[in-house]
């Protein structure tokens, strides 16, 4: 890790807000708080499942949330502000832990070590700036997330939302998504159809350090 990225490393949350204060209706997984995710462990930093956010991306999300909600489906997150240590628990993990037990949930057709060359997982991440969110859609009427081709933090091509191998239906609930997203100002990732970002992101140039945990932002 640079010596620049460690200066551009603050614990101040006080931009920051706790996302079911914002939108009581969504659902929330927060992936890396438990142990099934690409790693296999609960993450450095996730001391709460909750989910947090700039408050100028928790406004554009509900936003999306009215919207959606209109049209009979819910929000559900999976992940959103990352603290910087957990990005550099990915880092370590790539470069240097042998560990590979979860590659056939997550990455099976990929050696670890591309992960990071092919975008999937970044060395300084969106996340961490506060203003990035991963997500899915749940019908309500059947309390199902709705079939997006591919489950989440499934690093392949099928993840990629201009991916044509789905089926159409799957390919349209990926763009209602991201239509709804984008319309609120957000921008897609090219190799993940659930992740976004705020376009206007109000800390483009600050990593945050701080946990995920309700009680820290009310310190």
């Amino acid at each position: 890790m640079s010596s620049d990225y460690r200066k551009d490393v603050t614990m101040n949350p006080s931009g920051f807000v706790l996302l079911s204060d914002f939108i009581p209706q969504i659902v929330q997984e927060i992936r890396y708080y438990s142990s099934y995710n690409f790693i296999g462990d609960r993450i450095d930093g996730y001391e709460e499942p909750c989910a947090i956010l700039t408050k100028e991306a928790a406004r554009a999300l509900r936003q999306v949330s009215n919207e959606m909600i209109v049209q009979g489906y819910r929000l559900k997150i999976f992940d959103a502000y990352r603290p910087a240590c957990a990005v550099r628990q990915f880092v370590l993990w790539g470069i240097e832990d042998q560990d590979i037990r979860m590659k056939p949930y997550f990455y099976p057709a990929l050696e670890k070590q591309t992960l990071f060359r092919d975008g999937y997982i970044a060395s300084k991440s969106s996340h961490s700036r506060g203003s990035a969110v991963d997500l899915t859609l749940l019908d309500m009427q059947s309390g199902k997330e709705l079939d997006m081709g591919s489950p989440f933090d499934l690093f392949s091509e099928v993840s990629h939302p201009s991916y044509r191998g789905v089926t159409d239906e799957q390919y349209e609930n990926r763009m209602l998504l991201q239509q709804a997203m984008v319309r609120a100002g957000f921008v897609p990732l090219d190799c993940e159809w659930w992740h976004f970002m705020l376009k206007d992101e109000p800390y483009p140039d600050t990593y945050f350090e701080f946990p995920v945990s309700s009680a820290y932002l009310k310190k």
